[in-house]
């Protein structure tokens, strides 16, 4: 066992004495160890509920023979962090989530994990550490939050930032504000609709990582409980039969993650995400292929906010495997990929049936031939521009607009509220990419804003940053190369005129090279934002958003 570095032979007296502290029996030591990461806090309303998760996920330990140990993992809520300085601070944690939880497994010595996340980076987080580690793992989530309920409507998170909007253009009262306030998240667990969090747990289990209904069964459901108890009891069968996450996390295993985003309409972060899981499994990801699996892959769900169904509403039509089962009818899947279960994703979804084709549309009658997200370039974005085309009207896929420049999100935002916005403008937000952020905010309050005001159809917005997955409308992020480094977004003027074709996969402004060129030459690179602590350190080391964010040494 790999645990005996810390607990078998003379030499590990010292270790055993270390244990006997803890309050360890032998019989306890002579067991696999299984670490168990807890990513519980009560700050975020995904993990409030993650120490039952957590005490579930001990006693299936326990049952099948092994020896839990919890240690913690840290996660930022997003929505609290939204619209000021601790959005720089959300995407840096996936790398300290994946990095603290490696120097925890090999300190001591685990035979196995099971990781218990649920929001936004702490999965992706997680994800990159099993990689990296290549150590038995399983997943379990806390699960999705229900959604609300307003004026007898299913709401969540989306529609109380958009409500902040309607109060700006005086269409919403603040008596009606404060009713969504009251209502849009009435229980614990990841927001409701297909926003990052969710869209991460759904692919989890698209990968082979979770088990059915990681993605998908509530928060405040008691099947998440005994899902706990069976994700415990099957680490066990993997440290068994040493099943680990590379032999579960391949090419093709990705390639059906692709697909599955392409159906469900998962949030554009996992164009950040998956390339980063898939380079600490050794793995190598072009963005591109994005796009050729989306030529290929039907959308079948318009879950929020592209549409009115919300993740209890999936659950209920069979999930993901549902879903994975209504594509696999196309041929679309490699169905002989592994799975925590032991057995193949083809094994795992054979009988699992579309219950509700209002739900998951099947595949004779998809919401689009194309998948839910397109990867667009152009002289804007030479390395790539990422947007949720299941979330954009018809009439904004094909759009051209003068410029609205802004070098900061704040300064966006106080020129939408203020009205200065006018229907075809195309506002661009720049030098807030992974190192001009740094951090690579998200953008709900603005995209939020604008959809609040009614402009929800007839403006765009591109930014170097990103989107939360609860954006929506003509948002167009990760455009790469970012402003930070000299990027052609770093170049747009006030009045360009920007040219946007998604069906196309086009970005383009209408400047010609050589005006480009002279704009290039005067361009000079800005001072850090941040000159100390760790987001000076990231800035160092973060890649592009096209590369998925990640850090690399420099000179490696």
């Amino acid at each position: 066992m790999r645990s005996d570095s810390v607990k078998t032979g003379v030499a590990q007296a010292p270790h055993r004495s270390l244990f006997n502290a803890l309050g360890f029996t032998k019989e306890e030591l002579e067991r696999p160890l299984i670490g168990i990461v807890s990513s519980f806090n009560e700050i975020v309303p995904g993990h409030m509920n993650l120490d039952k998760i957590t005490q579930a996920v001990k006693l299936g330990v326990a049952m099948a023979g092994g020896t839990p140990v919890v240690f913690p993992a840290i996660a930022v809520c997003d929505g609290i962090a939204m619209g000021h300085v601790g959005m720089k601070y959300s995407l840096v944690t996936r790398d300290l989530i994946a990095d603290s939880t490696e120097c925890m497994a090999l300190a001591h010595g685990f035979d196995g994990l099971v990781c218990i996340p649920n929001c936004d980076k702490n999965v992706p987080g997680l994800l990159m550490a099993a990689a990296r580690l290549n150590i038995p793992t399983v997943f379990v989530s806390g699960g999705p939050m229900l959604a609300g309920h307003v004026k007898n409507k299913k709401r969540s998170l989306s529609a109380m930032f958009e409500a902040v909007g309607s109060v700006a253009a005086n269409t919403m009262t603040m008596d009606e504000l404060c009713e969504f306030e009251e209502k849009v998240c009435p229980t614990c667990g990841s927001c409701s609709g297909m926003y990052t969090a969710n869209s991460m747990n759904c692919l989890t289990e698209a990968i082979g990582m979770g088990l059915k209904g990681n993605g998908t069964i509530p928060a405040v459901y008691s099947e998440r409980i005994r899902l706990a108890k069976h994700a415990g009891m099957k680490i066990m069968e993997l440290v068994e039969k040493n099943i680990c996450p590379r032999d579960i996390m391949t090419k093709e295993s990705f390639r059906n993650a692709l697909i599955v985003d392409m159906a469900l309409g998962c949030s554009t972060n996992t164009m950040l995400h998956i390339p980063a899981i898939a380079k600490e499994a050794g793995v190598d990801l072009d963005l591109d292929m994005a796009n050729e699996l989306s030529n290929i892959t039907p959308n079948l769900c318009h879950l929020a906010p592209a549409g009115p169904t919300y993740m209890e509403d999936l659950n209920e039509a069979g999930g993901v495997y549902a879903v994975m089962n209504e594509l696999s009818k196309k041929n679309l899947l490699n169905l002989d990929c592994m799975t925590v279960n032991g057995t193949t994703i083809g094994e795992n979804i054979k009988n699992c049936v579309n219950k509700d084709p209002e739900v998951i549309r099947p595949l004779e009658n998809p919401y689009s031939q194309t998948g839910g997200i397109a990867v667009l370039k152009g002289n804007l974005a030479p390395d790539s521009g990422v947007v949720k085309r299941s979330a954009v009207a018809e009439s904004m896929l094909k759009h051209e607009g003068p410029a609205r420049v802004f070098d900061c999100e704040e300064d966006a935002i106080a020129a939408i509220r203020g009205g200065k916005i006018n229907p075809g403008d195309v506002v661009v937000i720049r030098y807030e990419g992974p190192k001009g952020g740094p951090g690579m905010r998200e953008m709900l309050n603005p995209t939020s804003a604008i959809a609040g005001m009614g402009l929800g159809e007839s403006v765009a917005l591109i930014t170097d940053g990103r989107f939360s997955g609860a954006s929506r409308g003509a948002s167009i992020g990760h455009v790469s190369p970012e402003a930070a480094v000299g990027g052609p977004i770093a170049l747009v003027k006030e009045g360009d005129i920007i040219s946007i074709d998604i069906p196309a996969n086009k970005l383009n402004m209408l400047v010609d090279d050589e005006e480009l060129e002279r704009r290039r030459a005067e361009w000079q690179p800005r001072e850090p934002k941040v000159k100390t602590g760790y987001l000076a350190r990231y800035t160092q080391l973060v890649t592009s958003g096209n590369m998925g964010a990640v850090l690399e040494v420099k000179g490696n």
